[in-house]
């Protein structure tokens, strides 16, 4: 897992930046791999590397890495799992390291860079500077666990794994125009959805996505790798269906367990995290776990997961993390908080990375599970309550306001919205829609963001069940999943995800889910998990990733708050009623309807600005 910058120049009378100002926007992703840093500079591009090493340790394994016919220059982050049966393949010859680089750029030279990408399977960015035709192509994992970033203007594009490394780049930082739309989107869901960012002529490319810029500034889009929205051929789940899944699971984590330096997972006291460790115990016997402990026995599973660690027979680290300690390390957090960003459970995450990273190199983890198997009580909301939206809005508020009050139902949703898409979105906001639209008048949402909370196309609860599914991987697992890489990556740890393996993802594309007769969420991992230990473990209570944010607001951080929000400027004002902000901000405290993870958004953005942007 590393760092990477790249730079490629569209007009040769204007030169590349200097070796000093690219070497120093290069460091802003040294936590990303702080083993080795190298460069490269040919005629109109500059490509930069920091490597943390997990295969070949070598410095055969550093990079940039050229292909053995002199073509391509490659900068690569992640890892590849089947990079070893890839060689064998393809027979490739004269492999100069063991590392998964190596088999990368001798197939880039065997069989070009878009049947390369189509045949990997794994977690990566990739940057490819294509000598001969004079492009460069960029290229991101099929679930956009790994990031990519890329500016582009009428000087060049710049490719980084971080934002900030192209927002601060002197091509683009004295033009950093905000979208509007972006920044309500992020104020609503906590992140930048791809392959948007709150910069104009700054992007994501999108998971599964291969772009491709030549030197005559034109570019190609072509998405390689990505799974439908409306499903087709899927098999019911069964009796075998666990039993199936769980000898797949065992193959995955073997691969992912390929490591040349110390390797652990984590363990929590749900079903998905148990459910890797098992099979990691099964692949490496000495395998251990670390645990996160919180000191609100509210909030705090450790519990579970000990009982989980004791009948797996799993060595268990179990992490404590204090309130005090949290909030001491609020500003070290958001320095290495290159984006803007309001999950505030990243905020534990980053102290429990900061921990692993201690004794390990490598996690495995048990994110994807939830939203590839059901596992979100929304998801059974749904199902029960789609068939209102099929009556027109005028009849059905009357009738959602009879049938609660007649205690036949007890959801408001369909009464509040008038499409199902508008409640999925909603569900998926920590600010309400209402609330949004008087924060920013007039202002929409993005193209891309409407069509990914789009259902227009469903019509059964069977394509509902599995649209479902479409978007939480393409929208709140992408939340989570930049929640993991930037806390356990700003401490250098790299974390892996079994259930987001290529063949994970296609098995549970495979299955109908029976969810709407059974209604219990993630049945097939937790029959998978029942081999493995007690079911009346599996059943206990899970909290969830929690922390006392209330407590946090009231108390201990509400000076913070109150200086970032209420006494200075406030970072895109333009397009912002910063008095119906700082209304909400009050009434959440005047203990009215605005929530937590709200003013959380509200904060998080401005700690960001002040951080990175505002001088």
């Amino acid at each position: 897992m590393c760092g990477f910058l790249g730079e490629f120049n569209f007009n040769e009378e204007d030169s590349l930046t200097s070796v000093k100002v690219f070497s120093e926007i290069l460091d802003l992703s040294k936590h990303r791999g702080p083993d080795s840093t190298e460069t490269k500079r040919g005629r109109n591009y500059q490509l930069g590397f920091n490597r943390l090493s997990i295969l070949d340790l070598s410095s055969n394994g550093n990079q940039p890495k050229r292909s053995p016919s002199g073509r391509y220059d490659v900068v690569f982050n992640g890892e590849i799992y089947n990079f070893k049966a890839l060689a064998e393949d393809y027979q490739l010859k004269d492999l100069q390291s063991s590392s998964d680089t190596e088999v990368l750029v001798h197939l880039f030279d065997s069989i070009g860079i878009e049947e390369t990408v189509k045949k990997l399977n794994g977690m990566f960015a990739i940057t490819v500077v294509d000598t001969k035709t004079d492009t460069v192509s960029i290229t991101r994992d099929f679930s956009g666990i790994k990031p990519l970033f890329y500016g582009i203007n009428g000087q060049g594009l710049v490719t980084a794994s971080q934002f900030d490394q192209v927002f601060k780049h002197p091509w683009f930082s004295d033009h950093l125009n905000l979208r509007a739309e972006i920044m309500k989107e992020y104020f609503g869901f906590g992140y930048m959805q791809a392959p948007n960012t709150i910069y104009q002529s700054i992007f994501q490319v999108n998971p599964g996505e291969l772009i491709e810029f030549k030197s005559d500034k034109t570019l190609n889009k072509k998405q390689l790798i990505s799974f439908e929205k409306i499903a087709t051929n899927q098999k019911k789940e069964n009796n075998q269906t666990a039993s199936q899944y769980n000898k797949l699971l065992e193959t995955i984590t073997k691969r992912q367990l390929i490591s040349d330096v110390p390797i652990a997972t984590f363990l929590s006291g749900g079903v998905d995290s148990p459910l890797v460790t098992a099979h990691s115990k099964s692949n490496k016997s000495d395998i251990e776990a670390i645990t996160l402990k919180v000191d609100d026995k509210s909030l705090n599973e450790s519990e579970i997961a000990e009982d989980y660690a004791k009948v797996l027979s799993v060595n268990q680290d179990i992490f404590t993390v204090k309130t005090s300690e949290i909030l001491e390390n609020i500003d070290s957090y958001f320095e290495k908080c290159a984006e803007p960003f309001g999950d505030y459970s990243s905020l534990p995450t980053y102290l429990l990375t900061k921990h692993a990273a201690k004794n390990y190199k490598v996690m495995l983890s048990g994110d994807g599970g939830d939203e590839l198997f059901y596992g979100y009580p929304r998801f059974r909301q749904f199902i029960e309550h789609y068939y209102l939206f099929k009556i027109p809005f005028s009849i059905r508020k009357p009738l959602v306001r009879l049938l609660n009050r007649s205690n036949l139902s007890n959801v408001s949703a369909p009464f509040y919205y008038k499409t199902f898409s508008n409640w999925q979105m909603a569900k998926h906001m920590h600010i309400f829609p209402q609330q949004l639209d008087e924060m920013f008048p007039n202002i929409s949402y993005s193209n891309e963001l409407l069509e990914l909370y789009n259902f227009d196309e469903v019509s059964t609860k069977k394509q509902l069940l599995h649209s479902l599914r479409h978007n939480e991987f393409y929208a709140h697992l992408q939340r989570v999943l930049i929640k993991v890489d930037r806390s356990s990556m700003a401490n250098s740890l790299e974390v892996r995800v079994p259930f987001l393996d290529k063949d994970s993802i296609e098995f549970s594309w495979s299955l109908e889910s029976d969810l709407s007769k059974h209604k219990v969420l993630k049945k097939t991992l937790k029959d998978c998990l029942s081999q493995f230990v007690p079911e009346t473990l599996i059943n206990k209570k899970k909290m969830g990733f929690m922390v006392p944010l209330d407590d946090w607001l009231n108390n201990q951080l509400k000076e913070d708050v109150m200086y970032h929000i209420f006494e200075i400027p406030f970072y895109g004002a333009e397009f912002l009623d910063i008095e119906r902000i700082k209304a909400s901000v009050r009434e959440y405290y005047n203990k009215g309807l605005f929530s937590s993870w709200g003013v959380w958004h509200i904060y998080a953005w401005q700690k960001w600005a002040v951080k990175h942007v505002i001088n």
